[in-house]
């Protein structure tokens, strides 16, 4: 794409990245600004939720039989990215939800697509320099951790929670399973039962402070239970171009919030 501007009646022809390239020293500054801002507010960040669909992963975005799990795409890119930029703002906890569309497709298609993903994720964020700790789960439960040995020792993400197609429903149909046993067993009565005992068999324990939504505005029932009194955050902002200064805005967003918690 060319921009025209008028020059003594010519017309000179800039390229478009050309244009935005001037704009990268302001953009620059500004990122320093709401990273200082973010820093140095009292209101802490300590647990953000990024809701992202299959296709801002998968390659050409659409799944096929096709797909190979150690293509690198724009979109992990941009998730490691991500969560260098989490790192830099000092945030304890990050939760990827990464939604898979169920409807119209064959069980052998979507096993391949969870598959796919959890192998591309892993591959993908498995030399992501912020010493966290990363889980990844899938639909069927099953958890892959490992620990980031280049980390630091001090700051920065603590913990990683990569969730690929398992929503709230699956977590809390688990955990209410769960308690059934104990109950069946005799170990639990029924009236003991409160939202602690509910809570303690969740996969996922910490509450997201903020749930960041890219390029959407459709909401998830992951982390259903825990993200009850979280603040959102939508953006228009496709999430292969989704960039720092966007989550510094987020962030900041969310820290000029009045937080009500139900009330």
């Amino acid at each position: 794409m060319l921009t025209h501007f008028p020059l003594r009646g010519a017309r000179v022809r800039i390229p478009l990245p050309a244009l935005m390239s001037l704009f990268s020293p302001i953009i620059a500054i500004y990122e320093k600004i709401l990273k200082r801002m973010v820093l140095n507010s009292q209101i802490v960040v300590n647990h953000i939720l990024l809701v992202l669909d299959e296709s801002d992963l998968l390659p050409e975005g659409r799944i096929s039989m096709s797909m190979s799990g150690n293509a690198t795409t724009k979109g992990l890119k941009r998730l490691k990215l991500f969560i260098k930029w989490c790192d830099s703002l000092k945030i304890d906890v990050i939760s990827i939800y990464i939604s898979v569309i169920r409807e119209g497709v064959g069980r052998k298609l979507l096993d391949a697509v969870h598959e796919h993903l959890r192998e591309a994720v892993i591959s993908a964020l498995s030399d992501v320099d912020v010493g966290a700790s990363i889980a990844v789960y899938t639909d069927s439960y099953a958890s892959a951790m490992f620990i980031n040995a280049n980390g630091r020792e001090e700051g920065g993400v603590k913990k990683i929670n990569v969730s690929i197609g398992m929503g709230g429903r699956s977590e809390l149909t688990k955990a209410i399973r769960e308690i059934a046993k104990h109950v069946e067993s005799g170990e639990i009565e029924p009236d003991e039962i409160d939202e602690k005992m509910i809570e303690a068999n969740l996969i996922f324990k910490s509450e997201p402070d903020l749930v960041i939504r890219s390029g959407a505005t459709r909401l998830t029932d992951f982390l259903i239970w825990q993200s009850v009194y979280s603040e959102f955050y939508f953006t228009d902002v496709n999430w292969r171009n989704f960039r720092k200064i966007d989550l510094f805005r987020a962030v900041r967003d969310f820290q000029l919030r009045e937080r009500r918690f139900g009330r």
